[in-house]
């Protein structure tokens, strides 16, 4: 018997040849060819005919290895192409490693394949700025709609140029219809921004639960709707509001007051059945109410709706569209009286004098009243120390006012001219105003980067509705937007480039041929010319059209496409955190030391 080794075989030096294993130790012990190709491989079965041994010297041949390595040496180059081209398509804060093929194109083409290189530059080196907004400024155009703000860029900077905020990196549309009407007023749109809900024509700070004129439904806590201004301030923010228009004006009333008919800005204004039912108007409730009492900055226009009895003058009319208060009222002094009994420093200005020697950061709250009615137009104001001042002294100013805290701010800026020139049919006006509202936002551009404050400010220009301007015919272009377009193909009559739908004493026909009237009669690039319309009625009234919003800095990047009017203020909110997204009292204290 064969003698056995006692010692144990150790599995991880010996182990089971497989059949594969066998025929690699057969092929390694051969000496001649002949008897390599009797040999059977284990794990070679089934009727294939062809000789095994062929295989083996393929897959052992110096041409199998060379396409093995050849076939590697691509996969590799292809894999390594593709990490860099995504990796370079994916970067895209550098546009300058991004290379297209130079063309030589006549100069009529070049012109445009330039700027589109420098557009799309622009565009793929853009940077989110997601860090939290601790100031929000918001600027309204009233009634200013895409083809106002075209018109006005054209007589501003021209085809080629950009106002201020179209230079912005995000915008999208806004829809402005209300709640019962596709085209609606400054009061239902003005609580769509500040307040997040859509309401009935001609009413603010009430919900869709209130019809026009019904004062005791507006009574009622649960249909008010509550805004942006109050939002910032039940967390502590400094608000404020500048207007071109009456302080108690359709659209600065959105952000304090809740009522049912836009009309009631004072006592005369109220059916006595309103005023007897607890009522409130306008005025009262900026002066009285908590909200009003609360806001830092307020200015505009608005004297004879907050005083009884003021008297007009040339420099400052009276509003005779509006209401005039008679009941002895003079809010006014209240306020002052008020701020007075609560200690804090406060100051009241009503002309360009006291506005400029005003030291913002010595003060807490600011009523600045410089008019009976609106503020003069840009163009026509007084610019002496007596007189009213620009949308850009006011914006500055209160910027200044509100800039000392801590807790950041929240101010709308409303450019109301804007809206009262196309009522009145007066284009070169409305344009103006527009440019004006420009100059506003550049200067409060220059200020928030002058104070260290851009990054961290979230910047907004929309409009709360449109008109119905219209731009026509096919003027030449480099052409005065206030000129003529051209002549009527049926009546060989001159039409301007600028019209309306719906016009103050804008449908005009002569009367001796009893058709359109020739408007080269007038001088249609004056102030006071009336542009032509194809319906008259009392005033030109708005149009429906979507309108812009363009925004700028701290989260700006949440308008960027077509939105409802109502989510702005949601937007604002968010970016602030405030309202229903409020932090907990941890969460800010973080977000302030270690801000995104």
């Amino acid at each position: 018997m064969e003698k056995r080794s006692g010692t144990p075989i150790n599995s991880q030096k010996f182990r089971k040849l497989s059949d594969v294993d066998m025929t690699e130790v057969q092929l390694n012990n051969l000496d001649d060819s002949s008897a390599k190709e009797t040999v059977e491989i284990g794990s070679f079965q089934g009727n294939d005919q062809s000789n095994p041994v062929q295989h083996t010297k393929w897959f052992r041949s110096r041409l199998f290895l060379i396409s093995v390595v050849f076939s590697a040496l691509l996969i590799t180059a292809m894999c390594i192409g593709f990490v860099v081209h995504y990796g370079m398509s994916g970067d895209v804060g550098d546009m300058e490693t991004v290379s297209y093929w130079p063309v030589d194109l006549p100069k009529e083409q070049k012109e445009w394949y330039d700027q589109g290189i420098d557009e799309l530059q622009k565009a793929v080196s853009r940077q989110f700025n997601r860090r939290r907004a601790k100031n929000v400024i918001l600027f309204v155009g009233d009634g200013m709609g895409p083809n106002t703000v075209t018109a006005a860029r054209i007589l501003g900077v021209k085809e080629e140029g950009l106002l201020r905020w179209e230079q912005f990196p995000d915008m999208g549309l806004l829809k402005t219809y209300c709640a019962d009407k596709q085209v609606p007023d400054s009061f239902s749109t003005a609580t769509a921004l500040f307040g997040g809900v859509k309401v009935n024509y001609e009413t603010g700070g009430v919900d869709a639960n209130v019809p026009l004129g019904n004062c005791s439904a507006s009574l009622k806590e649960d249909h008010h709707v509550q805004t942006i201004l109050k939002w910032a301030q039940v967390d502590g923010m400094r608000t404020g509001f500048v207007t071109t228009t009456r302080v108690t004006h359709a659209t600065p009333a959105a952000l304090y007051a809740h009522v049912p008919d836009r009309r009631w800005e004072c006592e005369s204004g109220m059916p006595a059945e309103a005023q007897g039912q607890g009522c409130m108007d306008i005025a009262r409730q900026l002066i009285e109410q908590p909200t009003g009492q609360s806001i830092n900055v307020i200015m505009g226009g608005g004297r004879q709706m907050l005083v009884s009895d003021v008297t007009g003058s040339a420099a400052d009319p009276l509003d005779t569209w509006a209401g005039q208060s008679k009941d002895g009222r003079d809010l006014i002094r209240d306020w002052r009286l008020k701020k007075a009994d609560e200690g804090v420093s406060h100051a009241v200005v009503q002309n360009n004098r006291e506005l400029w020697n005003l030291n913002g950061q010595d003060v807490d709250y600011v009523l600045g009243i410089f008019a009976n009615g609106h503020l003069m137009y840009d163009h026509e104001r007084d610019r002496s120390d007596a007189g009213m001042p620009s949308l850009s002294n006011m914006t500055l100013k209160a910027l200044e006012v509100l800039g000392n805290s801590d807790k950041g701010f929240l101010l709308v800026v409303e450019a109301g001219l804007i809206d009262q020139a196309h009522h009145r049919g007066n284009a070169r006006k409305a344009l103006s105003e527009v440019l004006e509202l420009n100059a506003a936002v550049e200067s409060t551009l220059s200020f928030l980067k002058s104070s260290d404050r851009l990054d961290e400010t979230l910047v907004i220009v929309t409009a709360d509705h449109s008109h119905s301007l219209t731009i026509n015919g096919h003027p030449d272009r480099g052409s005065s937007i206030l000129g003529l377009a051209g002549n009527s193909k049926t009546e060989g009559t001159p039409y301007t480039t600028l019209t309306y739908g719906t016009s103050y004493q804008g449908f005009q026909v002569d009367p001796q041929t009893q058709s359109r009237k020739d408007p080269t009669a007038d001088d249609i690039t004056a102030w006071e010319y009336t542009q032509q319309a194809a319906i008259n009625t009392d005033e030109n009234l708005h149009g429906g059209s979507d309108v812009t919003i363009h925004a700028d800095g701290a989260m700006s990047y949440l308008f960027h496409g077509v939105h409802e009017q109502s989510y702005v203020a949601h937007a604002i909110s968010y970016a602030l955190r405030i309202g229903r997204f409020r932090d907990s009292s941890i969460a800010e204290t973080l977000a302030e030391l270690t801000p995104i």
